[in-house]
């Protein structure tokens, strides 16, 4: 592990130069498919085909935000579809207003709705949340089947207008057809370019881990929410094209049935790639009619080849395309700079404690896990906490962090009380943190994982994408691994995620790192390089509370060391003294052994 500058080339920092075959090959495609409709006899039949696909395909794209990069269930898609549709038709035939004014109050509407549901992730997930956007679309159903003042019921909204453009009204099908195509192409683009944004990247690193997440300073609750909010745009956006190309609506075209077919044109394209999300559209839409000449039989061979395809692809054609074409294509590297030392300096200023720990109660109903804990940890020093299974150092840690609330006492960093912050604040403030079972996001690169880390608030590289990667680079440097950038973390070994989550930390910028039991699951070699790490980064004037069960690399490391027992603190001091005390090893190995010998 060397900290020096490097010039290194990463296996994984995709060229330019790769990029124009697969874009030339796409852009074919994409300028052939709204041409077919000119250079072919269709008629109105097939073009009202592919105006479905086109406007469902934008709305398919707000699941691809919402669950394939954000992780979280929808079942409400087609309600809001249905108010982008519904705000048009109202708007131009019921109000006079014009298509854009319409369209602009659909967007607007839908957004609200997508806040409203996305707000409800504070307390939900999972099928939870599920069964509240369930509710939401019943609701949204019997209100436009029962609001008849309003809505018209179920004779629905007849004669709605298509709008102009620059100056040209686009009553011609194939013509409509094209602007639907160009939207989608446009939302394609914005749903493809997401995931490279520090947005994009809060939303993957949510959906692999939620609690990582959060400690790494992303406001989770923030984050889902914006997802609903891009999710319900889209599909308000789709809806209003919908309503203006087929000229009527009414509710069975925004019906529970339909939110259900979105999600599976989503999960069968691949939900995770605006186009996996495109392509299951397609064929979701196109595959009933290419399977009409099975006459009667067609419904069930359709719905038979959508399961097959389903289960034996679970991450979607496109998912299943692209591991293949990694597998075969020739990997290509892009040369970087000299990677920059890791700025880690921290002055320590006098001996005020970085870390303050003031009387900690921790209760779970009539267990008290951390009972009366005191703690000072003094700036630019190793502060261990030991103890025996079960003493309560992890519900130590999880309090300093901000995952759990003490039920009494306080917790100060450089003299700030964060007691009631949640964890997102605490990082802000330079609190780092690695967990005892590695959380790092499986799906996400070495690189976008680090990246994550380096995005918290208040640190002082900036906020660029270029600060963030250089910061990243220098992290993962650091800790001798910046020719792993490229890979998938879920592909590292062992120890070498170990130092990932470890290089997440500190790209952070962190006054504290909260390391809990960093030697858990290390051969002897990668324990011996953790020690020279962490007494590399107490060089550096980093402040470190280390849990950890291996006391060899305790008394190698620490300045200062403090012991629970059942919740309790029974010894602090330095390590030679503290590991000699009666009371600490009667803890460790019981009364009974310490009275023998």
């Amino acid at each position: 592990m060397t900290q020096g500058a490097a010039s290194i080339e990463p296996a994984g920092v995709r060229v330019a130069a790769a990029l124009p075959v697969r874009f030339i090959g796409l852009s074919i495609l994409a300028l052939a498919l709204p041409a077919i409709p000119f250079l072919f006899p269709v008629n109105s039949y097939v073009v009202n085909i592919f105006m479905q696909a086109a406007t469902y395909g934008i709305a398919v794209l707000g699941m691809t935000i919402v669950l394939g990069y954000t992780g979280q269930i929808n079942l409400a898609q087609a309600a809001f579809f249905g108010l982008g549709a519904y705000a048009v038709a109202l708007g131009t035939v019921t109000l006079g207003l014009s298509f854009w004014v319409s369209l602009l109050l659909g967007i607007g509407v839908a957004s609200l709705a997508g806040l409203v549901l996305g707000l409800t992730t504070l307390r939900l997930g999972g099928h939870y949340l599920a069964m509240i956007t369930i509710s939401f679309q019943q609701i949204f159903d019997l209100v436009m089947v029962n609001w008849t003042a309003v809505t018209r019921g179920p004779d629905g909204v007849p004669g709605i207008a298509r709008p102009s453009l620059f100056g040209h009204h686009l009553a011609d099908d194939k013509a409509y057809l094209v602007f639907c195509i160009a939207v989608l192409y446009a939302a394609i683009g914005l749903v493809w370019y997401l995931p490279r944004t520090r947005l994009g990247r809060a939303m993957q690193a949510i959906r692999e881990n939620e609690m990582a997440a959060e400690v790494t300073g992303i406001k989770t609750l923030v984050v889902k929410v914006i997802a609903f909010i891009l999710c319900a745009g889209l599909a308000g956006i789709g809806g209003a094209l919908y309503a203006a190309g087929f000229a009527y609506v009414s509710p069975d075209n925004f019906s529970f049935k339909v939110s259900i077919d979105f999600l599976t044109m989503a999960l069968l394209g691949g939900a995770q790639s605006p186009f996996g999300s495109t392509l299951g559209t397609a064929l979701l839409i196109l595959l009933p009619e290419w399977l009409r000449f099975l006459k009667e039989i067609y419904l069930a061979a359709y719905g038979i080849a959508v399961i097959l395809i389903m289960v034996f692809m679970p991450e979607g054609i496109w998912g299943i395309g692209k591991t293949a074409w990694q597998k075969i294509r020739k990997p290509r590297t892009a040369k970087m700079g000299a990677v920059a030392p890791l700025d880690l300096d921290i002055p320590v200023e006098g001996q005020a404690p970085a870390l303050h720990i003031e009387g900690i109660h921790k209760h779970f109903g009539g267990v008290s896990a951390v009972d009366g804990v005191d703690i000072a940890v003094t700036r630019g020093t190793v502060h261990a906490l030991i103890g025996p299974n079960g003493s309560g150092k992890t519900t130590m840690l999880n309090v300093l962090n901000g995952i759990y609330k003490p039920t009494a006492g306080r917790v100060l960093v450089d003299g700030q009380d964060v007691t009631h912050d949640a964890p997102h604040v605490r990082a802000g403030h330079g609190m780092g943190r690695t967990f005892q079972n590695i959380r790092l996001f499986p799906n996400l690169s070495v690189l976008e994982n680090v990246m994550v880390g380096a995005q918290r608030q208040h640190n002082p590289i900036g906020r660029s994408d270029a600060a963030l990667r250089a910061r990243a680079m220098s992290a993962l440097a650091f800790v001798g691994m910046p020719d792993k950038a490229h890979m998938l973390a879920k592909n590292l070994p062992y120890g070498h995620q170990r130092l990932v989550e470890i290089a997440r930390a500190l790209a952070g910028h962190p006054k504290l790192l909260l390391l809990d039991e960093p030697a858990a699951g290390l051969n002897q070699t990668e324990k011996h390089e953790l020690a020279d790490l962490l007494k590399r980064l107490r060089g550096h004037g980093v402040t470190i509370f280390l849990i950890e069960h291996d006391m060899g690399l305790i008394e190698q490391v620490s300045d200062r060391i403090s012991v629970l027992n059942f919740g309790r603190k029974i010894a602090e001091g330095a390590p030679a003294e503290v590991l000699r005390h009666p009371g600490v090893i009667a803890a460790y190995l019981g009364e009974n052994v310490v009275a023998a010998a």
